[in-house]
């Protein structure tokens, strides 16, 4: 289907052809069929693109929060430690199921050599 936005249907966690089955089958595992339209996802790997991205979204969020808390009120060591792991933590689990989905979407939408799926 030539419709399909792949960054919403990566966002979506969706078929990056059909835009409605799913694309994985568990947190991270890829599907290896999308179930409404058949589409073999088996082949799809988006390697460490999305860790890439999160680390550098992340860490400029954790960072810069971390030190204007410094700056601004000067809290004692385990303060930032209860306050800045647990938001990381929330963070990269938060978004590395969609950034993944993303990276998978646009190389199917884009025909990566990884991918090598002729009937999108």
């Amino acid at each position: 289907m030539a419709g399909v936005n792949p960054v919403l249907a990566g966002l979506a966690c969706r078929c990056p052809k059909c835009g409605k089955g799913r694309l994985f089958a568990g947190f991270l595992k890829v599907s290896p069929r999308c179930d409404v339209c058949g589409l073999d996802l088996a082949a799809a790997d988006s390697g460490d693109g999305p860790a890439v991205f999160i680390i550098l979204i992340v860490g400029v969020i954790v960072c810069f929060g971390a030190l204007i808390t410094e700056i601004t009120i000067s809290p004692p060591v385990w303060v930032h430690l209860v306050i800045w792991l647990p938001l990381t933590a929330i963070l990269v689990l938060a978004l590395v199921r969609p950034f993944k989905g993303v990276m998978l979407a646009m190389q199917f939408h884009h025909r990566a050599s990884e991918v090598r799926n002729e009937d999108l």
